[in-house]
């Protein structure tokens, strides 16, 4: 019987939230990157990409104030990395126990008895992603409300020169980084607990703070290289997002390991 379903009324006081280092943080990506190596899933993240990449496209192309979206949809994509990892915590967990870790095994979280709990969480990216765009969305309004501009040259030139440009890139930057620490607090653990252990959304959030409150450095470190891992893959056009974030995927999941008990 696996784990998802033998686990799912675990007391509360097993779940021991444990202090990590940043060893632990540099152990947790090499095993990641040995999931990766071992079964190899970018293919399934080319799908998910290429569809990111139109719609990015779409905006760059379609001028006037879509501009304003462009980067916002850019940075914010990476706020759903999380939902699109669901199915690499099932394989890594496989792969720890010595069972069959084929890549169709991912699929096996669609049959979860937690479900009902992982969409929610996954809600709750969702609705941050939207969160984001809306607030980037009004921000650009209030500063460039008078005088846009109409091409991404003109765009960019004002942002970089001007001081209603810095005022939206500072403040911008602001706001993206609190949606990016809010996701990074309540999921960084939640996605692999419900996978691993069950329960509720609410529960395995809760672990998820818990997890971040005990090492808040490593946690601010991980989403630190998190971020950098994911401008260098972003960087030829989000193809090696391919290769990026499923090692990110599988990394999480040997994270989450190394702080739940």
């Amino acid at each position: 019987m696996s784990t998802t379903m033998s686990t799912k009324s675990t007391p509360k006081s097993a779940d021991q939230v444990r202090p990590i280092t940043f060893a632990d943080i540099a152990d947790a990506l090499k095993k990641g990157a040995a999931d990766f190596w071992a079964r190899p899933s970018h293919y399934i993240f080319l799908v998910l990409i290429y569809p990111i990449v139109g719609i990015i496209l779409a905006v760059w192309t379609s001028g006037g104030e879509l501009f304003a979206l462009l980067y916002p949809l850019a940075t914010g994509f990476a706020l759903l990395g999380p939902i699109a990892a669901i199915g690499l915590y099932e394989i890594s967990r496989r792969r720890e126990q010595g069972l069959d870790d084929h890549p169709r095994h991912a699929f096996k979280v669609l049959r979860s008895p937690a479900l009902k709990s992982i969409l929610l969480v996954a809600l709750l990216l969702v609705a941050c992603f939207v969160g984001w765009l809306l607030a980037a969305g009004a921000l650009y309004q209030h500063y460039f409300r008078v005088d846009a501009p109409t091409t991404l040259t003109a765009l960019i030139q004002e942002t970089l020169t001007t001081s209603r440009g810095w005022g939206l890139l500072m403040w911008g930057n602001l706001i993206g980084l609190c949606f990016a620490l809010f996701v990074l607090a309540t999921t960084v653990i939640a996605f692999p607990y419900l996978v691993d252990r069950g329960g509720g959304a609410g529960r395995a959030i809760g672990i998820s703070l818990r997890a971040v409150m005990t090492s808040p450095a490593q946690f601010i470190g991980w989403g630190i290289v998190v971020a950098a891992l994911l401008l260098l893959g972003s960087i030829p056009f989000f193809v090696g997002l391919a290769i990026v974030l499923p090692i990110l995927g599988h990394a999480t999941w040997h994270l989450y390991r190394k702080t739940v008990a």
